[in-house]
């Protein structure tokens, strides 16, 4: 399955382009379904009401369905306290009613999430338009499962689980289960969900396409977003410039404002020469039903089919989380320079918004808002950071061999 994640800063009208992206692929004869955690634009746009436990038929080859969080929410609390159940009764805790629950902030991400996993295993689509949410939230939100699977191999180490088959021995003689059995049984489950959910997300397959408007500052909020997506190994594969007014008319108001976004699409196009740009045009009013998506639909198409990600190799659902090969790659420069190099992608980023520490086998990279955590190659833990620079959007990390750990010292490789 294909998957295009549409996003962009808030307000730039990703909702509608999402739907016309969507339609684009139903019309070149995929299976398509639009999913979408809001309620009102999508439902203006399709000129439909979108169901929650259903998809709803929009055009030919075309579905749709809205996430519902809340719902979500509901369901995985009350397994959780079905669960928890003995815990609960000996603590002498009072169940919560379906009926009293509300949402918790974050509940959205979690619900998009596994609706991206429970469409992946199904297998009914050709092509999945995700309506994300603004970009700062999306790229945190694709960050998630990994840095949750960090926190619970920090918290809970699998090897600490050695002493397991000793667990149902000593629940039966107290009596009731063992609070570490049910902790660490919760933990391979999470373990296991949250791993399928990084294979779709870092599958070949899988990438974000960005929605913005012609406007002045457009290229300087797109850096930190695109670097952050790239931070995070996310692949963008367009960038949709928005509402675009016709160029050449008589009113001198139309005009200056048709020279603005002419300003602007130049600058984007210098700031981002290796992404595909595709121009939106302004219909005049506010797009509403299959006829004005149409006229959108085409910019807003999924690439075709002699894009790179097409070439690739599917990603199985079920196989390792590095599918897509990783982006961060170890340059060996033993023999001429005496180190390593560390080469990490990152478009759009800006040397006053970089942070680097190093922490144990661990390195932290900041850029700008958004931070990831990484576990060193083997290689690099007996090396030293010795430096790093930015150059043509690409960081590299400097590692000198640590002659404690690296005895033989850089010679070693010749």
């Amino acid at each position: 399955m294909r998957t295009v994640l549409v996003t962009g800063p808030g307000g730039a009208g990703r909702s509608t382009l999402a739907a016309a992206t969507a339609l684009a692929g139903a019309r070149r004869g995929a299976r398509v379904l639009l999913l979408t955690t809001e309620s009102s634009a999508p439902e203006t746009v399709l000129r439909s009401r979108l169901r929650a436990d259903v998809a709803t038929a929009i055009a030919p080859g075309l579905h749709a369905r809205r996430i519902d969080s809340g719902d979500r929410f509901r369901q995985e609390f009350l397994a959780f306290q079905e669960r928890a159940g003995a815990a609960l009764d000996l603590l002498g805790a009072s169940p919560l009613d379906e009926d009293e629950l509300t949402e918790l902030p974050g509940s959205e991400a979690f619900a998009l999430l596994h609706a991206l996993r429970a469409e992946h295993s199904s297998g009914d689509r050709d092509l999945l338009v995700v309506d994300m949410p603004p970009a700062a939230e999306t790229i945190r939100l694709l960050a998630l499962p990994a840095q949750v699977r960090r926190y619970l191999r920090r918290l809970l180490p699998p090897e600490r689980q050695a002493a397991r088959a000793l667990r149902p021995v000593l629940a039966q003689l107290a009596g009731v289960p063992m609070p570490a059995q049910k902790l660490y049984e919760a933990a391979e489950r999470w373990e296991r969900e949250l791993a399928v959910v990084q294979r779709v997300i870092e599958a070949p397959g899988t990438s974000v396409r960005l929605v913005t408007d012609a406007g002045p500052v457009a290229a300087a909020a797109l850096r930190d977003l695109r670097a952050g997506l790239a931070l995070h190994g996310r692949r963008t594969d367009a960038l949709l410039v928005n509402r675009l007014l016709p160029t050449g008319s008589a009113d001198p108001f139309l005009a200056a404002l048709s020279g603005g976004q002419q300003t602007a699409l130049k600058v984007l196009r210098e700031e981002f020469p290796d992404l595909p740009l595709r121009e939106v045009p302004h219909l005049g009013r506010d797009p509403q039903g299959i006829e004005d998506l149409a006229e959108l639909a085409e910019p807003a198409a999924p690439a075709e089919p002699d894009d790179q990600a097409e070439q690739e190799e599917p990603a199985d659902a079920t196989g390792p989380v590095t599918a897509r090969p990783d982006p961060w790659t170890v340059v060996d420069r033993l023999a001429t320079d005496g180190i390593l190099l560390w080469r990490v992608p990152l478009p759009g980023a800006r040397r006053d918004g970089l942070g680097l520490v190093r922490r144990g086998d661990e390195i932290v990279v900041t850029v700008g808002p958004f931070r990831r955590i990484r576990t060193l190659p083997s290689a690099l833990r007996r090396c030293t950071v010795s430096g790093a620079g930015l150059r043509d959007g690409v960081l590299d990390i400097r590692f000198t061999p640590d002659p404690a750990l690296w005895p033989a010292g850089p010679e070693r490789s010749s």
